[in-house]
């Protein structure tokens, strides 16, 4: 049941970050929105004012397509994930971001969606990668492979490949009874990206420590040098509090919602459906959507 739970809490956790998303001082967001325990409308001069509470931001919105197009297919196939991922940009009102309008001008340029990612070096990327791991959960290497190309067709980079390599271990080892450091130390065994290592190291060693401030010194932006990390401390500091962990991500401000998807995504393997908050998925907009098409992928 918790690869239910992993699903749901990531598109929670990315609706959780929209109202208060990319919001980068963290005392006016605080003084702005109070401690963010509950899915809120993002304010007209923000990031997502077309947006709903209960809405996803353009992270969320890429990662229930990448679901709908398992479910169609039943299996992971890039082109139909990629003709889906174009249409939804078709007049898209939401914010685009700088590895989302390269991916589009690449794919306008005639280039396949193998070679059609930017050079973001964003977490976002590789973020959003629980509907595979709920479909692949049994099969590591199609996981794996299919966590590579989703990420590539976006973000062309290694370090954000091997972070969704990672994640998608975690993850896996996580549903398969692991706690938080065994799962770290799993996926860690197996990067191919001593920089990533180093950046797991990282943020576990500055577990315990307060999360607003500690993401303040890794850095709060999208960036997988200072995101990266982040997601690993909060994870640690909060193995057994998946709410906790999801609102002090929302908290230290920044680029939240891409650690919350992959938080949302850890957590949920480890802890389960009591662990996510009914007033959560009461509030989410698609929750009977995702659970129909999780549905069909068992």
């Amino acid at each position: 049941m918790n690869e239910k739970a992993m699903a749901l809490a990531s598109f929670a956790g990315d609706s959780l970050a929209l109202g208060a998303h990319w919001i980068y001082d963290a005392k006016v967001l605080a003084e702005t929105f109070g401690r963010v325990e509950e899915l809120r409308k993002p304010l007209p001069n923000s990031y997502h004012p077309t947006k709903d509470a209960g809405e996803f931001t353009h992270y969320g919105d890429q990662t229930y397509v990448l679901l709908e197009s398992l479910a169609a297919k039943k299996a992971f196939d890039l082109d139909d994930f990629a003709a889906r991922w174009r249409a939804l940009f078709d007049g898209y009102a939401g914010y685009l971001d700088n590895a989302t309008k390269n991916t589009l001008s690449q794919f306008a340029a005639g280039w396949g969606p193998a070679e059609s990612g930017s050079r973001s070096t964003d977490l976002a990327g590789a973020a959003r990668i629980a509907p595979l791991v709920y479909l692949y959960r049994n099969d590591l290497d199609s996981l794996l492979r299919s966590a590579s190309l989703q990420t590539q067709m976006t973000h062309n980079t290694p370090q954000v490949v091997e972070a969704a390599r990672f994640l998608a271990r975690a993850a896996t080892a996580l549903l398969d009874g692991a706690d938080i450091r065994e799962a770290f130390s799993l996926a860690k065994a197996s990067a191919g990206d001593a920089q990533l290592a180093s950046l797991v190291d990282l943020g576990l060693a500055a577990a315990g420590k307060d999360t607003v401030s500690t993401v303040a010194a890794f850095g709060q932006s999208c960036h997988l040098d200072h995101a990266f990390p982040s997601v690993i401390q909060i994870a640690a500091s909060y193995e057994n509090d998946l709410k906790g962990a999801l609102v002090a991500s929302v908290m230290a401000g920044g680029d939240s919602a891409a650690r919350n998807l992959a938080l949302g995504m850890l957590l949920g393997a480890r802890l389960g459906m009591r662990a996510v908050p009914e007033t959560w998925l009461a509030a989410l907009k698609r929750r009977a959507d995702i659970e129909t098409l999780l549905a069909g992928l068992d």
